[in-house]
């Protein structure tokens, strides 16, 4: 398994601090948030992106990806259907110039109908597919809002039907929709990119935690990759062969500092954080 850490967790840091992070604490990836706020957002110019990538290179971390804010399920009016598709655009090809593999998409369906807003996510993300494959990109739905559970992103997922668009599971959305580990990982496993993880002290009090501190059920979802869905108490997809998130897979730690600033800096956890999920996967910590 390899490791990466989410910029959320170090807003507005520069990216030769985030490189000296990685490197440091042994990550051998980061997840760029890519918002105005932060030095990497699809604003930045093509001289720009090239330094980035040269800067990731030389310190031999990759990017995993840009997390992007696009809602695929919302409701939008003609002009929305327009932004949404270059927004969507504009990720694939951040993405695809600074080598990241993997660009974030949202649900953000709120409380519409989950077949009106399971046909207008599956039709938007069914739209990008074409140039993020020829981008050599994967756009990934997160579990998150409107379609937290593996099952509701699956739907979603199901109706697009390309290898170029696939899930992104964020265990803390899918424990809050009242999944278990072993159902989320089954609706998923054919279309899994990578697997975010945090921790916090309940479904209320989500002030992000030291991994291992909190109540999340890490050691379960983890202990679910690298292996075949079994066990399920709903039903498992056709299996498609698309991501094996076995050896070489990615976890990735989003520390929510962004949103709790109150939260004890990110820095000093990165270390221990990995050494932590190496534990739970039974590698043991090198030295």
């Amino acid at each position: 398994m390899r490791y990466a850490f989410s910029t959320l967790g170090v807003p507005g840091m520069p990216v030769a601090e985030v490189l000296r992070l990685a490197t440091d604490a042994g990550y051998q990836g980061v997840e760029l948030r890519a918002h105005p706020e932060e030095p990497v957002h699809p604003l930045i110019g093509a001289r720009e992106r090239d330094a980035v990538r040269g800067q990731f290179a030389e310190a031999g971390v990759e990017v995993l990806a840009v997390a992007g804010y696009a809602q695929v399920a919302a409701a939008r009016d003609a002009a929305g259907e327009e932004e949404l598709a270059h927004e969507l655009t504009e990720l694939v090809h951040l993405a695809a110039d600074l080598g990241a593999p993997y660009v974030r998409v949202f649900p953000g369906g709120g409380d519409r109908p989950a077949a009106e807003a399971d046909a207008d996510a599956a039709r938007r993300l069914a739209a990008v597919a074409p140039l993020a494959a020829e981008r050599g990109v994967r756009v990934l739905l997160e579990t998150h809002d409107s379609h937290r559970t593996g099952a509701a992103a699956a739907r979603v997922l199901g109706l697009v039907g390309h290898r170029r668009i696939g899930a992104l599971w964020d265990v803390q959305h899918s424990w809050l929709g009242g999944e278990e580990p072993v159902d989320t990982h089954a609706a998923l496993a054919p279309h899994l990119g990578y697997v975010q993880v945090k921790d916090v002290a309940s479904a209320k009090e989500r002030t992000p935690l030291p991994l291992g501190a909190g109540t999340l059920p890490l050691a379960a979802a983890l202990g679910t990759l690298a292996r075949e869905p079994e066990g399920a108490h709903g039903p498992v997809p056709a299996p498609e062969g698309t991501y094996d998130q076995g050896s070489g897979g990615w976890l990735c730690w989003e520390y929510e500092k962004r949103w709790f600033p109150e939260a004890a800096d990110l820095p000093a956890l990165l270390a221990p954080g990995r050494a932590y999920l190496q534990r739970l996967l039974g590698e043991g910590t090198p030295s």
